[in-house]
């Protein structure tokens, strides 16, 4: 088996790291990642630019460009053989509910999957983890079992894993993505010419939190494992739509 991983904080990120390390226990690896940090890169796929990736003393691939393209990138013509599956994170920083459309480690798994191959995203909620290994071991634990019952073709694995000891972990528990209020307002400040610049806002609080949800889990003490659906048409809605636009005359 060759396990693809990539994240969005950087090839240099100690979540990375320590995962690489893990799943290098059960198979070969192969890191290509980010260059700095892409955090809420997205799905963003650069293709105004070419991209540049260099070997880096600890043996990662290091890629100018975001999450996706790396991805992109390794799968479709650096490496020499096509990886069996995408492995994304560790992030800082849990991706949970709303944060999944802005998330680069969700990105970096959603085009493993785009281009053919089981994908699964891993994030930690500390933006300073002290227990990366936690989530490296149930990562690794998680792609035993995604190898032995893969999932449709549409869908991956969205893990966040409490920031605690192995031993303190409750359990694992399949959620659905939870929401957020609305973000907080932009912040204005003024760059040293005096001119307006404004940073955008923190997120919002939970806002649907309850039972069930990601949110819940992992403030719980158990690691949130959400399967996340590529194609986001709302077929449920699509009767309701062709009534609607039937009442539209051009």
């Amino acid at each position: 088996m060759h396990i693809l991983i990539s994240n969005d904080d950087g090839y240099l990120a100690p979540g990375l790291t320590a995962l690489a390390k893990k799943l290098a226990e059960i198979s070969r690896v192969t890191v290509v990642a980010p260059d700095r940090n892409r955090s809420a890169a997205s799905n963003s796929l650069t293709l105004d630019m070419p991209l540049r990736a260099e070997r880096m003393a600890n043996g990662f691939f290091s890629v100018d460009g975001t999450p996706t393209d790396c991805v992109h990138l390794a799968i479709t013509g650096l490496l020499e053989t096509e990886p069996d599956i995408v492995v994304s994170g560790i992030n800082n920083g849990e991706n949970m509910g709303d944060d999944v459309l802005y998330s680069g480690t969700v990105a970096a798994a959603t085009e493993g999957r785009f281009l053919g191959l089981p994908s699964m995203a891993v994030s930690i909620n500390a933006r300073m983890p002290q227990h990366n290994e936690t989530a490296a071991i149930i990562a690794a634990r998680l792609l035993e079992e995604l190898l032995k019952n893969e999932l449709p073709a549409d869908t991956i694995l969205n893990v966040n894993v409490p920031d605690l000891p192995l031993s303190e972990i409750k359990g694992l528990k399949s959620t659905r993505l939870g929401q957020r209020h609305r973000s907080e307002p932009v912040i204005e400040g003024r760059d040293p010419r005096n001119k307006k610049i404004y940073w955008v806002g923190p997120p919002g609080a939970h806002q649907d939190a309850g039972e069930g949800t990601d949110f819940h889990a992992v403030e719980h003490g158990y690691v949130s494992i959400t399967p996340l659906k590529i194609d986001l048409t709302n077929h449920q809605r699509l009767n309701q739509l062709d009534d609607w636009l039937k009442e539209i005359e051009l």
